[in-house]
């Protein structure tokens, strides 16, 4: 804990902040979409080192500033498994025919029409039922990707669309940690948080698929061409033993996730089974990808399944398409977005440990004295530490923990706030490049954030309405006042 004596300035508070914007935007217009490989890093680490120096200045000590940056990282540990998992997970369920199927199954059931909007809605189905939008990313949205690179239409459109979906399904979610975690902050109970968000997240959601519609009906980049669907299927089953039993490994995972298992270990279990369908099914793709004719038939097949797991699979089929489509996966396609993440968190830690996102924080709610000033500081405030501190979490504790004591004092009811830091929080973390959930999103979907971030049309109109909420005072309902509680909360809508 800082003494008062070396509680940084606002100036001390935002001269990282600001450094980093300048060079984060310097590193996109020099490096494109590649900036996330190895550029944004060192932009991070350099603001992380500039921050420990005015904390030096300011009386902090060297050690304390480099344990805030190991607890950082530390806290973003679980992240990085799940990433590495996610890895292999795609690498085994490519050579195990699971993603393949998919999409062979996807291109012959999807509307060029619908595409989007039936990607969205799907992905809002699955994500309520199991409350994780990384796991429907991971799953769901891969063969999405695929199904979309078949039939001629956006990927990138297709991204924003998945995690669209998966964003909504996961903050309506009982079982979604986020959701269970904005509700404790606040101190609100779980349902009447969930009812809440529905005021913002059902009309946010109605307005994106209606985007998506119109996207699909005509405004899509790439248009669908069936000569094209037909390769891809021919290219598929050139390569792979495709049936509808290869589906299983997807519902079995599904299934784990719904039964609430840990992530980490449902992604272990859903790799193997992908695993044991490629030894099952797929003998000759692993073989291919062994290379290793002077081996004995069952070590080819071992060798292919331990490549794909730790460097992913590389289609060779007649068709450029399904050759982009499927080679893909592996742990070591995740390594450029851990580095991300342990830069983002390094920067995190230090700005934490110094005081300088509490100072931000501290002096901008002095200036709130209306509703609607109110709630459009939580929304910015939960998008500035998405960016500064680089994680959800951090995103949605700081703030409502901060925040809490004023909208008491504003006279409204902590659901406000548990539902604002939701809709801000929650959903603008996948709109920042170096936060852990876009940059799992950037290496889960091969789409970068800043490409995909306009077609994640959910995870903005929502904020924003929850702006428009405040400025309307809208569905905002107040605390009732008494003698001896100054504001006690009744029950919401």
């Amino acid at each position: 804990m800082l003494k008062e004596d070396v509680e940084p300035s606002l100036i001390d508070a935002l001269i990282p902040l600001f450094t980093l914007i300048i060079l984060l935007a310097l590193s996109v217009h020099l490096f494109g979409e590649d900036s996330s490989y190895g550029a944004n890093q060192i932009a991070l680490l350099l603001c992380a080192c500039l921050t420990a120096v005015i904390g030096m200045k300011n009386g902090s000590a060297w050690d304390d500033m480099q344990e805030g940056m190991v607890h950082g990282i530390g806290l973003a540990f679980n992240a990085i498994l799940i990433l590495l998992t996610v890895g292999s997970l795609i690498g085994s369920w490519i050579i195990g025919g699971v993603v393949p199927a998919m999409i062979y199954y996807g291109l012959q059931v999807f509307s060029p029409d619908s595409f989007y909007v039936a990607s969205c809605f799907i992905c809002a189905l699955v994500g309520i039922s199991i409350g994780s939008s990384w796991t429907v990313a991971g799953t769901l949205g891969i063969g999405l990707i695929g199904v979309a690179g078949g039939l001629g239409l956006s990927p990138v459109i297709t991204a924003g669309a998945i995690i669209s979906g998966a964003y909504f399904g996961d903050k309506l979610s009982p079982l979604s940690d986020t959701t269970n975690l904005a509700a404790a902050v606040t101190g609100n109970e779980l349902f009447a948080h969930i009812r809440h968000m529905l005021w913002t997240t059902i009309p946010s959601l109605l307005i994106a698929m209606v985007i998506y519609f119109a996207l699909g009906s005509g405004g899509s980049e790439l248009q669908p061409n069936s000569n094209g669907v037909q390769q891809v299927l021919v290219a598929i089953d050139s390569q792979f033993t495709i049936g509808w039993y290869l589906l299983i490994p997807l519902a079995v995972l599904l299934f784990m996730a719904y039964l609430r298992v840990p992530a980490f270990p449902t992604l272990i279990v859903g790799a193997l089974v992908g695993c044991l369908f490629a030894v099952l099914f797929q003998a000759p793709a692993a073989k291919s990808l062994a290379n290793a004719a002077d081996m004995s038939q069952g070590l080819q097949i071992l060798k292919g399944l331990w490549i794909s797991l730790f460097d992913g699979y590389q289609a060779d089929t007649e068709s450029e398409v399904v050759n982009k489509l499927l080679s893909k996966g592996g742990m070591s396609s995740m390594l450029h977005t851990i580095w991300l993440i342990i830069s983002a968190m390094a920067f995190g830690g230090v700005m934490e440990k110094t005081g300088s996102l509490q100072k931000i924080v501290t002096v901008t709610l002095s200036k709130v004295q209306s509703t609607a000033a109110l709630i459009a500081t939580t929304v910015f405030t939960c998008f500035g530490m998405n960016a500064a501190a680089g994680d959800q979490y951090m995103a949605i504790i700081l703030p409502g923990r901060m925040l809490r004591e004023k909208f008491e004092r504003q006279g409204l009811q902590t659901l406000n706030l548990s539902r604002t830091i939701e809709d801000s929080g929650t959903l603008t973390s996948v709109l920042v490049p170096w936060n852990t959930c876009g940059a799992f999103m950037t290496a889960t979907l091969g789409i970068s954030t800043w490409v995909y971030a306009p077609y994640a049309v959910f995870n903005y109109i929502c904020p924003l309405l929850a702006i428009a909420y405040g400025i309307g005072n809208i569905k905002l309902p107040r605390a009732v006042v008494t003698e001896s509680k100054p504001a006690q909360s009744v029950a919401a809508d």
